[in-house]
Order: C-alpha cells, then sequence, then structure tokens
C-alpha cells in the first residue's frame, strides 16, 4: 500500500519527469490564446514566420549568440538531426563520446556506410568519457548533459585537426546549464526538457565553420534526402521558416519559455536555478544512511537530471509507486540501467521549493513503507 502523504508535505507542482517535462501553466495558457490564432494557418505566411523569427531571436538571446552563428531549425527531433549529420555535416570521421542512452545513439548514426568508422570513446554508466584529438577525426560529438544516468560533460573546443568541429547535444542541458557557445561549432536540442516545449522540432547554433561544412558537403555528389538535408534546414531557417508544416504548438510553448527565461536573467539565472535544485538532492542524499548520489565524481553530476542510487534496505521501485499514488510523477530510473534509483529532472521550470518539498516526501514515504 502506498503511504498517504499528508497535503502540507506535497509540493505545489508534483511533475519532475525527465522527458517530455515539466511545462508551466503560462505557457498552456498562451498556447490556448496565441493556438487560437496560428494554428490551422499556412505555415508560409506571416503569422507563423513571425513566431519562428521570434523563437530564432529568442534562441539567440538566451544563448548569447556572436556574429557569424546561426540559429537553424528543423523537422524532427534529436533522432532526426544525428541522421541529418551523418549526412551533412561528418565530412569523413566522427568521434563520438558515449556515456548513456544519446551518446550511444549518435555513434550509430555516426556509423553510416559512406563515413569511416567512427571513433568512439565509451565510458561505464555514471562515469563521464572525454575527447581525445585523433588524426582524420573531423567531428567531435558528446551530449552535454545525459538524461539516462545524470552525467554532466563540459562545453569544450577540442583543439584538433584544422576544419574540426564540436558538436554538442544539448537535449536535456539548454536552457539550463551555462556555457560557451564560442567553445562548440554545433550545438543542438530537441526543446522538451528545460525549454519546456514539445516534440516535433529540433533548433541548432552553428557557427561559421560549421555553415561553410554543410554547404561544402550539400554542393558534393553525397546523396542527402530532403528531409535530413541541414542546407535546406539552413536555408528554410533564414526565410523564417522550415522545410515542412512545423510543430506550431511546439514552437509557441518555445517562445513563451524563452521570453520567461530571457526575461529573468537568461542562461545565467537558469544556470543558478537549476544548481540550486540539484545541489539540495546531492546534499540530502550525501547526509542520507540508505540513498547516495550514483555520480560519483562531483565535477560530473548533472545539475538538471538528478540520479539516486538507494541501498538494499530500501525499494526505490515502491517508493516512486507510492510518490506517484501522492500526485508525485515521473521519478523511476531510466529503464535500461536497471538500478535501484530515483530519476529526478531539476529543470528550469521546476521550483526549486517544489524539489525541498519532494525530498520531504522522499523521506516520509522510505519512513512509511
Amino acid at each position: 500500500m502506498p503511504v498517504v502523504l499528508s497535503p502540507e508535505l506535497l509540493p505545489a507542482d508534483g511533475r519532475f519527469g525527465c522527458g517530455p517535462a515539466k511545462v508551466r501553466p503560462e505557457q498552456l495558457e498562451a498556447l490556448a490564446t496565441r493556438g487560437a490564432v496560428l494554428l490551422g494557418t499556412s505555415h508560409r505566411q506571416a503569422p507563423v514566420k513571425d513566431l519562428v523569427a521570434s523563437v530564432r531571436a529568442g534562441l539567440a538571446e538566451l544563448l548569447r549568440l556572436p556574429d557569424g552563428y546561426e540559429i537553424v531549425v528543423g523537422n524532427g527531433g534529436a533522432t532526426a538531426f544525428w541522421d541529418a549529420a551523418a549526412f551533412g555535416l561528418i565530412e569523413r570521421r566522427s568521434q563520438n563520446l558515449v556515456f548513456g542512452e544519446f551518446g550511444g545513439k549518435f555513434a550509430k548514426a555516426a556509423a553510416a556506410p559512406w563515413l569511416e568508422a567512427p571513433d568512439v570513446r565509451e565510458a561505464p554508466a555514471g562515469a563521464r568519457a572525454v575527447p581525445v584529438p585523433v588524426e582524420g577525426v573531423d567531428v567531435y560529438a558528446w551530449p552535454q548533459n545525459e538524461t539516462s544516468t545524470g552525467v554532466a560533460a563540459p562545453v569544450e573546443r577540442v583543439r584538433a585537426d584544422a576544419g574540426a568541429l564540436t558538436v554538442i547535444d544539448a537535449t536535456s542541458a539548454a536552457g539550463g546549464i551555462d556555457f560557451s557557445v564560442t567553445e562548440c561549432d554545433v550545438y543542438y536540442f530537441a526543446p522538451q526538457k528545460n525549454l519546456g516545449s514539445d516534440g516535433g522540432l529540433w533548433f541548432a547554433a552553428v557557427s561559421p565553420a560549421a555553415i561553410e561544412r554543410i554547404e561544402r558537403i550539400a554542393a558534393s555528389d553525397r546523396y542527402i534526402p530532403a528531409f535530413l538535408s541541414l542546407k535546406d534546414a539552413l536555408d528554410n531557417s533564414r526565410l523564417q521558416q522550415t522545410l515542412n508544416t512545423p510543430a506550431i504548438a511546439t514552437l509557441i510553448l518555445l517562445d513563451e519559455q524563452l521570453q520567461w527565461i530571457n526575461a529573468r536573467g537568461g542562461l545565467q539565472w537558469a544556470s543558478a536555478r537549476t544548481a540550486e535544485s540539484s545541489q539540495a538532492l546531492y546534499a540530502w542524499a550525501e547526509a542520507s544512511t540508505s540513498a547516495m548520489p550514483f555520480v560519483t565524481d562531483r565535477a560530473d553530476r548533472s545539475p538538471v537530471v538528478v540520479t539516486i542510487d538507494f541501498d538494499a534496505s530500501v525499494d526505490a521501485a515502491a517508493v516512486a509507486k507510492s510518490l506517484r499514488a501522492n500526485g508525485i510523477v515521473d521519478t523511476e530510473p531510466y529503464r535500461k540501467l536497471g538500478r535501484n534509483q530515483l530519476r529526478i529532472a531539476t529543470f528550469t521550470s521546476i521550483d526549486p521549493a517544489d524539489v525541498q518539498q519532494l525530498i520531504r516526501c522522499i523521506d516520509a514515504t522510505v519512513d512509511g513503507l
């Protein structure tokens, strides 16, 4: 039987899932009002193109884009981008860091038959792989944050062969972890984590070097499907549109979230907010007699996805099930890890006060089971 938690213990919002993530009520209100005007209208006309332009401008502000960098938007999510990169960004060979699910999926896409086999550097779950300059590698790729394990990695350009690109998967980091975009050439993400949006689109901040690479490969004799063409995505983005009809609801939610974050101090504010929430959980786990942070190296611990292991005295699955019965949802671990743990999102939309309440609820549940 689940532990019945007293109302004063419960967080104001019980959504702590790692994806899709919490959408703020204000975003839903905007979707209802703006969506009533935009949904069901042409994406080639000014109202929708203005929305795309607003999102691109908001992302440029959030990421503090320097001159020459551009925001590109394309149809599909991160999976589509991995295949697009194999067709139109990797010239000969990539190096892929694998320390979780997303890094592994990009490595598989980079093993396309027209490319040389990728140089895959893998670390066990809970640890972080590091890039190593290798002759002949022209793309160095890794996730800034692994949603599956709660490991975060720095965004630092690899000083390797002239022309090599540093490519960062930021799906669960964008809008929640501060960094310098000049330290990479492609910073790509789907917007359904810190940016509180929905699926159907990917976004990327691309450097002048990445733009040159995209255009050069597109001009070669390599076959590139139109849906996976980074050149088509770049050209359409400059026209404030996408190749196919965009997910307008996703754009509205994202636009509202960007305005919310940018008005409060941008990426620096968001990063401080996620750090406050995550550090509360890590400190609690370190002080606990039955829980401990899954990621042992403090430098590698994610500020936006917190993974907490429990010893054999606690059934984490039962804890998550009991929390769910009280309206606190999606604290279950990543299914493929198979660990006795909770995985808790501390994305930008999640109030640090709710994280404090969650900690109290976990303690009460563990004591009551």
